[in-house]
């Protein structure tokens, strides 16, 4: 009984994260590679300066997952889209996107940007060679805020990634499951 309630949850929630996506994906999508490209930097610059300890992190970063600009909204069922780059250096070297499905007690819209440092050749090579990178599995990853980031030094950075979420824009209210996935895109 409890399966089949997990697996009815889960064909709930895919269903109504791709009606959802599908709505909010149309702007997102008709971003160009040098759109993407322009963004990223701005967004990465934004970033250095109001959280200076992110450039520090960036020096040590094998590379950088930067996502200028997330969509999120939800009534009960929502999720999530945005599309970003993977630096290597100063230089953008593939294109992702970042989708999430939630459900449970959320309503309204926001918007924010994201950035992941890749410390590791691990984080690295598991990004490249997987179908998708779901938060939750495969390399740690730590979501740095005020007082994580006062703890922070270039010798305190141990784990195989970092997340620095910023600009948030609007108002969700959310107690809610999510699940974040990062697939390579072409552009």
């Amino acid at each position: 009984m409890i399966q089949t309630r997990r697996g009815m949850h889960k064909v709930l929630l895919a269903t109504a994260a791709t009606l959802f996506l599908g709505t909010i994906g149309n702007q997102s999508l008709a971003a160009t590679a040098e759109d993407l490209d322009k963004d990223a930097a701005q967004s990465l610059q934004t970033l250095y300066k109001t959280n200076p300890i992110s450039a520090v992190i960036a020096k040590k970063a094998k590379a950088i997952l930067v996502f200028p600009k997330i969509v999120k909204a939800g009534l009960v069922f929502g999720g999530s889209y945005g599309e970003g780059v993977l630096m290597k250096g100063t230089h953008v070297s593939e294109y992702y996107n970042s989708v999430s499905a939630s459900w449970g007690w959320q309503a309204g819209a926001e918007s924010y940007a994201y950035v992941v440092f890749l410390m590791s050749d691990k984080a690295v090579k598991y990004l490249a060679k997987s179908k998708g990178w779901e938060f939750g599995v495969g390399p740690t990853v730590v979501v740095v805020n005020d007082g994580v980031a006062k703890n922070l030094s270039t010798s305190t950075l141990k784990d195989d990634a970092y997340a620095f979420i910023s600009d948030q824009q609007g108002l969700m209210a959310s107690l809610s499951i999510e699940g974040t996935k990062i697939s390579r895109i072409k552009r």
